[in-house]
Formats: C-alpha cells, structure tokens, sequence
C-alpha cells in the first residue's frame, strides 16, 4: 500500500507513513499482517525519534471468522455521531464487496472497541492466540525493539544473553515475519536492519547456533548425495542413511529424499531387517521407526502448507481485485507447493469445464507469469512482436533507449545463439531467429546513434 505524508505527532514534521482504515481480510488476506504488525498507522520520525501508533479510525472485517469490529480513537474527541460518520462509508464498503450469500447477520452488530489492544485482542482471539500468548508475544516484540535500539554490538550480545529464553523458535519465526512485513510496506532500512541483527541473534543465541548447526547438517546431507548421484540406488539410500553421524544429518537428508522413500524403500529395509540378527537388528528397527516418524512429519507439515495455499488462492479469486490481491500476495507463490495447488485447480476447472473460474485462475496465472518474468525478457518479446515493422519497432525501441545497455546486447546475441542449435530440429526456430536478427540489427543501430549524440 503506498505511503503518504502525515505530520509527526511529536515535531510536526512531515514523514512518510501507511495510513489505513479498512482492514478486509476477506477481501484483501495481506490486510491483517499490516495491522498486526504495525506497518500500517505506525509512525517512526527520523527527526524526533518518535515511533507509536497513529490515531486513526479503524474498521476490521473477517467475513470467515464472522468478525466486524471498529475502533475510534478517543484522542479524537469526535462525538458519536461524528465518528458514525466516519466509520459508517467503510462498513458499506464491506457489505458491498459480499456476495449476497455472504452477508451474515454478525454484520448488523458491529464490535466497537474502546482501546486498540483490546481491538487486537479480540482479532487474536478468534484465531486462538490467548491473553497470556499474546503477553508472551509482546515480550518478544518488545525485545526485538530493544535490540535494534540498542547502541553497539556488545549491548546487543548482552540483551541476547538476558534473554536467551525468549530466543526461540516462536521469536524467529515473528521476527521473519516483522522483516517480510516491513519489505512490503517499503521500509527498506527497517528491513535491511532487522537482517543484519539476525546474523548477531544466530551467532550469540543458543537456538540460533541449532538453527546454524541445522543449515550446516543440510549443507553436507546435499553434498553426500550429489556425490552418490549417479548410483543413487535404494540399497545405496539406506547406506546414506545408516552412515548419518547424527540425527540432525538423518533428518535433512529424509527431508531431501522424501519422494523416494516409497513402498519399495521401505521393502528392502524391511527384508533387510528380516535377515539381520542381535545388535544390527535393532539398529535397523531403530533406523525404521525414525525415518517412518520423520516422513510422517514431513506429509503433515505438506498437507498444512497445501490447506494454506489452497485458502490463500481461493481468498484471492474471490477478492475484488484480483489483480491487487495477487500482488499483495506474490511472495506466497514462490513456494512450488502453492503452485502445485494452483495447477491442480486449472485441471479441476478445466475438467468440469467451468468457464468463469477458469478465466480467474488464468488471470491469476497471467499475473504471476508477469511478476516472475524478467524486464528484460518482457522488452525482447515487445520487440520481437514488431520486428515485422520498422516503423513501430524504431518506436519501441525509442521508448526503451535508457534500456539498451550492453548487457542487453548480450542477452539478445545469447539469445539467438541458443535458437541457431535448435533451428536444426524445429522449423519454427528459424522464424524466430530471423525476428531476433532483425531486432539485433536494429537494437545495435540505436546503440550507435545514442552514443554519437553523447
């Protein structure tokens, strides 16, 4: 969401910050984590050093959840038909934004808050997270903002020592997500900040060095089997797996080779144990009964992930805009799992020959095929769909000229060196390489001609 100008509450100076007061998870999934984590009406002055929250009007909608919940600010000191005033527009956007079906009777009793906690509170709630959870949250974010105030390495070390309780796996994963909230609200620094004091929080904290110990366990469980390559039979898989020095190796390497650890794996582990006796008898037993817990935790931790991507798609298709909503949530598709589950609801359109949800989700496809592609692959394709008029690819390539640099040239002239060993095999190369070498040609010209005039 981008940021306006808005007057420090403290200096009166103007800064940069993300006003918002309609949070519609409904309609727009990435809506909660600004709210929650405070990058949107969130002020930090680099004047002043002012940092709090701003005074501002909220609305929250959870159409799953059945939550419509406001907040006024009594700092404000509006009266209460002025607040409805405010507050009123928002909640008709959401009820606009329902399908019929979707309008519930929770959206005729709105909650008003007195305090913003409690707002946060109640939202945390329906998600589970108890009062005491929430305490021990606010402990860790109240130590993160400790630590990045804190003013030199050794301060640091030692709040790190203080506080090695609290440096758990809860804290990283809070901690990621405050670093990824704050790349997409566009504070930068913050962002960049927060990863360099996560190098000290993994050097000096005692789950820190695990989670390094860990990394470097699947360093050496990859190098193990890319050595193995080639003959990477079951029997050889079990060796690997009987050789792992210890039990953090043995988990990375069942994590890489989950896919192979079928019926027939576990076949020839159980013949193999059929036939040993004594000591090597129950360590294979014993190897058994890890590696089926371990698969186990994995299929699990998959299944979760696909449920999340599969709600996370569908709040999508049923958002407003889908072309906001996908773009809000771009970093979610960088995982293959989501994208599986995206190509499975193409088949499963596709079969049922369900026209208008296949036209969403091929939007949805078209837009993330956008986001991936590369500037300067996109601006190759432009000119290659005018290389049959010079007239309009001069123009393209006039509009483009601060992009025509030289690593463009290469990428190009690589380009047609890859479509000149295919146009032996596939006629269809040979047209694209005289586009290419037409495009070529001319993107060279207006090279020369830009660094004439300079």
């Amino acid at each position: 969401m981008p940021q306006t100008q808005i007057a420090c509450p403290r200096c009166r100076q103007m800064i940069p910050a993300q006003v918002e007061q309609l949070f519609d998870v409904t309609a727009d999934p990435g809506a909660k984590q600004r709210l929650l984590g405070r990058t949107s009406n969130y002020a930090r002055c680099p004047y002043c050093k002012f940092e709090g929250p701003l005074a501002t009007p909220i609305v929250y909608h959870d159409n799953e959840k059945e939550l419509l919940l406001t907040y006024f600010p009594p700092e404000l000191g509006l009266p209460v038909n002025e607040q409805e005033k405010l507050i009123g527009p928002l909640i008709s956007q959401v009820m606009n934004r329902l399908p019929p079906e979707k309008r519930k009777a929770y959206l005729l009793r709105p909650q008003s808050f007195l305090t913003y906690q409690s707002l946060i509170e109640k939202i945390l709630e329906k998600d589970g997270i108890s009062k005491e959870m929430l305490d021990e949250q606010q402990k860790r974010v109240s130590l993160i903002q400790r630590l990045l105030e804190a003013s030199s390495p050794d301060v640091r070390a030692a709040i790190i020592k203080e506080n090695t309780a609290l440096l758990d796996e809860t804290f990283f994963a809070l901690y990621n997500r405050l670093i990824d909230a704050a790349l997409q609200s566009g504070q930068q620094q913050t962002a960049q900040a927060m990863a360099a004091l996560q190098e000290e929080l993994l050097e000096h904290s005692d789950y820190g060095r695990k989670v390094r110990e860990q990394m470097g366990e699947l360093e050496a469980a990859v190098k193990t089997l890319q050595q193995a390559r080639q003959g990477l039979t079951r029997e050889k898989l079990l060796e690997i797996f009987l050789a792992a020095p210890t039990e953090e190796r043995l988990k990375a390497l069942v994590s890489l080779t989950r896919n192979g650890l079928d019926y027939s794996f576990f076949q020839v582990l159980t013949d193999r144990i059929d036939h040993a006796r004594g000591e090597e008898r129950a360590r294979l037993e014993d190897l058994r009964t890890k590696l089926l817990e371990y698969v186990n935790q994995i299929d699990k931790a998959i299944e979760e992930q696909m449920k999340q991507a599969d709600k996370l798609i569908e709040s999508i298709l049923a958002a407003p805009d889908i072309l906001k909503a996908a773009v809000q949530n771009l970093a979610a598709f960088q995982s293959d799992l989501t994208l599986q589950v995206l190509e499975s609801k193409l088949q499963e359109a596709s079969r049922k020959q369900d026209t208008a949800r296949m036209q969403k989700l091929q939007q949805l496809v078209a837009i993330l095929q956008q986001a991936s592609t590369p500037p300067e692959v996109t601006l190759i394709n432009e000119l290659l769909d005018a290389a049959d008029d010079e007239t309009v690819l001069a123009h393209k390539l006039q509009q483009h000229e601060g992009e025509l640099t030289e690593e463009f040239n290469s990428m190009i002239a690589g380009l047609m060196n890859q479509v000149e060993q295919q146009a032996a095999q596939d006629p269809n190369a040979g047209e694209v390489l005289k586009r290419l070498e037409t495009v070529y040609r001319a993107v060279l010209k207006r090279s020369m001609e830009k660094n004439i005039r300079q």
